[in-house]
């Protein structure tokens, strides 16, 4: 399969390294690696063409500069507050993202090198193995611009870390660092940030050179975990989307832009 598919994603950019891994970078350094449209239809998709890439065995994700991704661009999520047509759009997308991460064969790396938040996040959770740097910081976010969780947190968060500490982190919005991700099984580890590439090419390599049958049909296996959770994802995503067509998320997309805290009714 040639690199040209490389060329259908915009805001990502792709490197091939030995054994197989492809490093992808989310690349809007400009914006923090805040997703627009483009880019979050593509994160929906890129999966698909993964799975059908015969060069590559791994994927490692992380994020150019000093983010990993910070959510949602103001702009983009702004542009379908309130319009049905868009939200149905964006809810399609967000279930997309979440499954074809599931169904991909291929193991997903993320490096999770600085904040993400939003739809960001959900590609550094939803990642079979999640390596955080101490210093990252790490919030869902979706109840600060008046929306409730849904991206992907409702299909991994009890799973991960227990119910307990999910409903605290997602109902407050509350930022993670690393070492308390890892503590509580939000991340698979964390590691100082300037270990941080050096540690996940080093996972990558080992199961890029191990058997790819042993290793995908166990991910596969595993995942089923999370598969009996997808009516409670699509429940979440579902009101998520509800909310965004109410007045809070106008009033929390516009208390981002200016800067301010939210005067929710």
């Amino acid at each position: 399969m040639a690199d040209d598919w490389f060329e259908k994603y915009p805001g990502l950019a792709f490197e091939r390294r030995e054994n197989g891994v492809l490093l992808m970078t989310i690349n809007r350094p400009e914006s923090f690696n805040a997703t627009d449209g483009p880019m979050h239809k593509g994160l929906s998709r890129i999966w698909l063409d993964v799975e059908d890439d015969e060069d590559t065995r791994v994927v490692v994700v992380t994020g150019a500069g000093k983010a990993f991704s910070a959510g949602g661009d103001l702009d983009w999520i702004g542009g379908f507050v309130g319009d049905y047509d868009g939200v149905r759009e964006i809810m399609k997308e967000a279930g997309d993202l979440v499954y074809n991460m599931l169904a991909c064969p291929k193991v997903i790396i993320s490096a999770i090198n600085g904040v993400a938040v939003g739809a960001g996040l959900a590609i550094a959770l939803m990642a079979d193995i999640s390596i955080m740097a101490e210093e990252a910081r790490i919030t869902d976010g979706h109840v600060n611009i008046g929306v409730s969780a849904g991206d992907h947190s409702n299909i991994l968060w009890p799973l991960l870390c227990g119910l307990a500490k999910a409903k605290y982190y997602l109902l407050t919005a509350e930022f993670v660092d690393g070492k308390t991700a890892d503590q509580i099984g939000l991340v698979s580890k964390s590691v100082p940030r300037a270990e941080l590439l050096d540690e996940a090419f080093r996972v990558a390599d080992k199961l890029a050179t191990g058997s790819q049958d042993a290793i995908r049909f166990t991910k596969r296996s595993l995942n089923l975990w999370m598969q009996q959770a997808a009516p409670h994802f699509d429940a979440s995503l579902a009101m998520e989307m509800l909310a965004f067509l109410g007045s809070d998320s106008a009033e929390g997309v516009a208390a981002s832009r200016e800067k301010r805290p939210p005067n929710f009714a």
